[in-house]
């Protein structure tokens, strides 16, 4: 940005700002009703009308989710109490017609009864929130800085947010605490967890770190404090030993489903399995832990340029989530490693595991990583039955790249560097040094320089394009030997799940027998060469047959019965196995790196 704009950017800030402003108070009388309370108060705003705007999705989930669609009547009234004229002008603001008025209240209330990580929740239990799905702006004034005052229901006795508290900003007699907020990014950057939380605390990497958790599980407090230290301590070394943040929060929800995490600046939220602390799962809440906490450097601090400043109300179009989720996926697993928790061979099978999942996908042919990574909001969140058919998840795919890029670098740099430096140079150059973020081709063009070499074949191919990485070539200097076989079979190519008592096909392959013969998703299928099957039985049924095997099929589509000659197809899979021999270069990559 040219030092005019920057001027230009100070002086309107200072004439348009300084004086104004805002509070917001949040209430929950009767959380058994599902409703927040929101009560917004603006003071000294010289515009005679002014416009709230409500964001309709959260940074770090990549889908519109139209949060104004939970919200009531927004009603507003001056310092004497008089209504004022509110005017719905879009799906997410509404204009206030203030006049003179030296102070306008708002209130309106906002249903909650969605506990995901981006959304906003309350029950008697608890209550959960993001500001996104909660809270408004005045237009024009996304900088303006206030205060936030919760009054949590009277059987509510905690409240946990890495908000500041201000000045005596604590009250004894219902609970209620006053929070500041230095702009609305932070507001809603903020995730507010209010009940009976179970919390403790613990140090690391010279950061205290705060957790709350909600609801029963079979978590061992004394053993997470020993885990969760190690992989913050190992995920802060990757970026050269040094936390920026001197507090962090996580808010943990043990629930009776699979979760997901939401990365903010100094603080997460996880959603997982109540029982997820078992033995046979516990990796992958350590994999969710060292994933989001990565998220404090790569995403909410280095982030593509397109979402250094944020458009709330729009989808904000970036192809580099294949590095913003791509490298943190990879990393989450390698810090595990790092952090002894992993074994060598635990390790190789996962990367293993990660090119047979990608390569067994046709998507993976289809759609590109950078265009996976524009198309999040319309195509990642949004699967269909015919997703596999044309989509690749930006995680695995660019985890993959990540793992070829720090084979390249170790190579190039015979183990002296790795792919931690060269995050550590561009966390300096495009956050550190002016958080301007970085475009993609200052991404590639900085690993160019990094590796000094030419890398458009490569971002053409792999990044641009869909052709296979050729994994055996980047990774025998590692001593890991990769073997790739096509694998034949005869099949099918479909999904199937029993609802109700019913087989119903949840995805057809393309170009497979089903298609072939006329399946579609959604059919019920009903017999096999005159039986009735269940999933079961169809599978038994078809292991039995080879390629070029006639059969019939019965199906019910739209309660009409149809009858459907199938040939049974030939379906090929992509298979690669590894042998790690082992050298110099490939010991640097699988052990700790950084003490």
């Amino acid at each position: 940005m040219k030092i005019y704009s920057l001027l230009v950017l100070a002086l309107f800030i200072s004439t348009t700002i300084l004086g104004q402003k805002i509070h917001h108070e949040l209430s929950m009388p009767a959380p058994e009703t599902h409703y927040f309370h929101v009560e917004t108060t603006l003071t000294d705003f010289s515009e005679e009308k002014v416009v709230l705007t409500m964001p309709v999705w959260s940074p770090g989930s990549y889908l519109v989710r139209e949060f104004p669609k939970n919200v009531n009547l927004l009603l507003a009234k001056d310092e004497n109490g008089q209504a004022l004229p509110v005017q719905k002008i879009s799906k997410n603001q509404w204009e206030i017609s203030k006049g003179k008025a030296k102070k306008v209240t708002v209130n309106y209330e906002v249903y909650a009864f969605e506990l995901t990580v981006r959304t906003s929740f309350l029950d008697k239990t608890h209550g959960y929130l993001n500001g996104t799905s909660v809270f408004t702006f005045p237009e024009g004034y996304m900088d303006l800085g206030g205060q936030l005052t919760v009054i949590p229901h009277s059987s509510f006795k905690k409240i946990t947010t890495p908000l500041a508290v201000a000045k005596d900003g604590i009250s004894a007699d219902n609970n209620a605490q006053t929070f500041v907020f230095k702009d609305f990014d932070e507001l809603a950057d903020a995730p507010i967890e209010i009940g009976n939380q179970e919390t403790f605390s613990f140090d690391a990497a010279g950061t205290k770190h705060h957790v709350a958790i909600y609801g029963p599980g079979n978590h061992d407090v004394e053993r997470l404090k020993i885990d969760m230290a190690k992989i913050v301590e190992a995920t802060t070394a990757v970026f050269g030993g040094k936390n920026p943040n001197k507090e962090y929060w996580f808010i943990i929800h043990n629930t009776d489903t699979r979760g997901g995490g939401l990365e903010h600046m100094n603080s997460t939220t996880l959603n997982v399995n109540r029982w997820t602390y078992s033995p046979e799962n516990y990796m992958s809440f350590l994999s969710l832990v060292a994933h989001e906490y990565f998220h404090i450097w790569n995403v909410k601090r280095l982030r593509p340029a397109a979402l250094v400043e944020y458009d709330y109300s729009n989808e904000n179009y970036t192809d580099m989530l294949w590095i913003m989720e791509g490298f943190t996926s990879y990393y989450d697993e390698l810090i595990l490693r790092r952090a002894g928790f992993y074994s060598e061979q635990d390790y190789l099978n996962i990367f293993e595991n990660t090119i047979n999942y990608v390569e067994g996908q046709p998507g993976n042919k289809v759609q590109p990583v950078a265009h996976a990574s524009f198309d999040a909001w319309i195509k990642a969140y949004r699967p269909n039955e015919n997703s596999r058919n044309t989509t690749i998840s930006y995680y695995s795919k660019g985890g993959l790249i990540a793992h070829v890029i720090d084979a390249m670098i170790i190579e190039k740099y015979k183990g002296k560097k790795s792919l931690d430096e060269f995050m550590q140079l561009l966390y300096k150059e495009y956050y550190e040094k002016n958080n301007t973020g970085m475009t993609p081709l200052q991404f590639k063009t900085s690993l160019e320089e990094f590796l000094d070499r030419n890398l458009d074949d490569f971002f053409a191919k792999y990044i641009y394009g869909t052709e296979t990485i050729p994994f055996a070539e980047y990774f025998d200097a590692l001593g890991l030997e990769i073997q790739h076989t096509e694998l034949q079979s005869a099949g099918l190519g479909i999904t199937t799940k029993m609802e109700n008592g019913k087989l119903i096909v949840t995805s057809v392959m393309s170009g497979g027998a089903a298609e072939k013969a006329g399946l579609s998703p959604n059919d019920e299928i009903i017999a096999f060469n005159g039986f009735r099957v269940d999933q079961a039985d169809l599978s038994k049924f078809l292991a039995m047959l080879n390629s070029d095997t006639e059969f019939n099929l019965i199906i019910s589509r739209g309660k009409q019965l149809m009858s459907l000659d199938a040939t049974m197809g030939i379906l090929k899979n992509n298979n690669y196995m590894f042998t790690y021999k082992g050298n110099k270069l490939g010991t640097y990559w699988l052990r700790e790196k950084k003490k």
